[in-house]
């Protein structure tokens, strides 16, 4: 899944410098929301698809959205706290055998709650990944034990020098980065309540 809107968002907000090596443009946030929109509207749809081993147009919408409009929109629209998350996740083995949009996602849950935005699109976003299969909590990525020194590490590796979440407007640190971790959780956990 890709969720280049958010990141690109951020980029754009910032004035940082993209993937490509320029500024995010009117173009790549355009490819990011319709990357987005098409999640949104195909996701289930295509996974559903993709379950039965079948090709329906849904499916081919998604491959579509995940392969070139995301590559061009993530060279063109830039990374940001999502994706420096999911490098920060790394550093915890519990979590070594997921695969990395299954840890971008929760850092996607992660960067909405960074930057305060609102109850329904996090909703929104919570809800997608819990109808496709993604993580939205802490333990569906099987990071159990002392959550507090785990997020620590994951929180001081994603502000690392270099990483992506720089591009994040108005700075970010690892006391935030810890805190949003914990809060995202926490929403995917009553969120999970609220669904099951």
């Amino acid at each position: 899944m890709r969720w280049l809107r958010f990141e690109a968002r951020a980029c754009s907000r910032s004035g940082a410098t993209t993937m490509a090596g320029g500024k995010c443009t009117r173009a790549a946030l355009a490819l990011a929301e319709l990357c987005y929109n098409t999640l949104l509207e195909e996701g289930e749809k295509a996974m559903l698809a993709a379950e039965q081993h079948v090709v329906t147009p849904a499916l081919e919408r998604v491959v579509e959205a995940n392969t070139y409009l995301s590559g061009v929109g993530f060279e063109s629209g830039g990374l940001a706290a999502a994706h420096a998350i999911h490098n920060g996740i790394t550093a915890i083995p519990d979590a070594h055998h997921y695969y990395h949009g299954e840890k971008v996602a929760f850092g996607t849950l992660t960067q909405l709650v960074l930057e305060n935005a609102p109850v329904d699109e996090i909703e929104t976003v919570a809800a997608l990944c819990h109808s496709v299969g993604l993580p939205i909590t802490l333990a569906q990525l099987d990071i159990k034990g002392d959550i507090p020194t785990k997020m620590r590490l994951v929180a001081e590796a994603a502000c690392a020098e270099g990483e992506t979440i720089h591009n994040m407007p108005g700075g970010v640190d690892s006391d935030q980065v810890y805190a949003a971790l914990l809060v995202a959780d926490q929403y995917g956990q009553r969120f999970l309540q609220e669904w099951e």
